[in-house]
């Protein structure tokens, strides 16, 4: 079985018990770093081979995720923090998965977007979540030129540096 596994973001300790038994029952496990998924890992002393899967190599990665799995393997994907696929890689694992009729699962867990969104106090019953801004002010200005009439919040990814006039007309407080 293939499990998409979410990993604490910050925190250590904010790892789900169901993460960490899928974690020590794999046979594999591919992640966006190695050298960071291996420090989360040494903090619960699991021991796993470890593999590379970030936007660089995901199709290779996955096609390997996919002869593991159909030998009977568990496997485990991760990311650096958080959810993987969101805003993470994992989409194109998925996508092969999903074409090949390979069945997995995905363990919830920490995500960036939602635990943004709870803290701000912003109305919660309907958001859309944009994910990364563009870096390119004209591209982010014309993204979000076209939620600037949503009603609903929105969610982003954007560093603090990069809050602009124009992110901050969005914000209605």
């Amino acid at each position: 079985m293939i499990s998409f596994v979410a990993t604490p973001i910050g925190n250590l300790k904010d790892i789900t018990l169901r993460a960490l038994e899928a974690l020590r029952e794999a046979d594999a496990v591919f992640c966006e770093d190695t050298r960071r998924t291996l420090g989360l890992l040494n903090a619960y002393e699991i021991r796993k081979p470890l593999f590379s899967c970030h936007k660089f190599n995901e199709r290779e990665a996955a096609e390997r995720i996919l002869a593991l799995s159909r030998e009977g393997k568990q496997v485990c994907v991760v990311s650096d923090a958080g959810m993987p696929v969101v805003s993470d890689p994992g989409r194109e694992v998925c996508r092969i998965l999903k074409e090949a009729g390979e069945p997995y699962t995905v363990l919830p867990g920490a995500n960036a977007a939602l635990c943004a969104l709870v803290l701000s106090a912003f109305p919660a019953d309907r958001f859309t979540f944009i994910g990364f801004l563009p870096e390119k002010k004209t591209e982010r200005a014309e993204l979000l030129a076209r939620y600037a009439a949503s009603r609903e919040t929105l969610l982003f990814h954007c560093a603090p540096q990069d809050v602009d006039g124009y992110v901050l007309s969005l914000i209605h407080i």
